[in-house]
């Protein structure tokens, strides 16, 4: 079995190579990447299972990179950076990320961080990836959301793991333990803030009223309910 390809972009050599060797240890292939142009020409001829981004590149805008690569792949994205505020995390998880890990780190958070993404992108339970509900097609081969009328969203990597979470388990409460177990990530505000995010993206798509939700349901204190009956081709 082919291991799962992590990329990791970032213009500091020592990381790079700190990273490469803790990730290559652990299991996982590694490319790494100084330049934004240099990784994404490397994606015509590749499909990493995980990128690493830092967000102070040299030739791009690290978060614009974030949000196209979101809307554009299929892999988890972490991003690593020494941008600490609470805004900047919060910025990179509305634009896409999965993942958000502050400048410095220890090697073995991030191999941690990448397992759990890893994990939460395995499909459990289903092999179809189309799924009909209220009106709705989800096809998470392509990340579109096609209405009735044919008109197609596309949705990110992050957002369609919590929408396929909510359509695997459709009318049953899902607290947030629940989502950070399924997800992946570490618990705790960074993590709750995203899926915050997530889910008020989704809404958005979904044309839900923002003050009274019909499809995804948020039980004050207790998680969400996602409550549209739903099929699977």
């Amino acid at each position: 079995m082919t291991k799962p390809l992590v990329t990791i972009l970032d213009d500091e050599p020592e990381i790079r190579r700190m990273l490469a060797d803790a990730l290559q240890e652990a299991g996982y292939r590694t490319a790494s990447f100084a330049r934004a142009t240099e990784f994404e020409a490397s994606l015509k001829t590749s499909s990493p299972d995980v990128c690493l981004v830092d967000l102070g590149l040299p030739d791009k805008d690290g978060l614009a990179l974030v949000h196209r690569l979101a809307l554009e792949s299929g892999a988890s994205i972490i991003i690593i950076s020494g941008r600490a505020q609470v805004q900047d995390r919060i910025t990179g998880l509305e634009l896409g990320a999965d993942d958000y890990i502050i400048k410095p780190f220890d090697p073995s958070e991030v191999v941690a961080r990448v397992r759990a993404r890893m994990r939460s992108t395995k499909p459990v339970g289903r092999v179809s990836e189309t799924a009909h509900f209220s009106g709705w097609i989800a096809q998470f081969d392509s990340y579109v959301l096609r209405d009735k009328d044919g008109v197609e969203t596309p949705f990110s990597h992050a957002e369609g793991e919590v929408l396929r979470m909510f359509l695997n388990s459709p009318k049953r409460l899902i607290s947030r333990a629940q989502m950070q177990e399924n997800l992946g990530g570490a618990a705790g505000e960074s993590f709750d803030r995203a899926m915050d995010v997530r889910i008020s993206r989704l809404r958005t798509k979904l044309r839900e009223d923002p003050k009274n939700p019909q499809l995804i349901k948020t039980i004050y204190g207790a998680g969400y309910i996602f409550l549209g009956d739903v099929t699977w081709d």
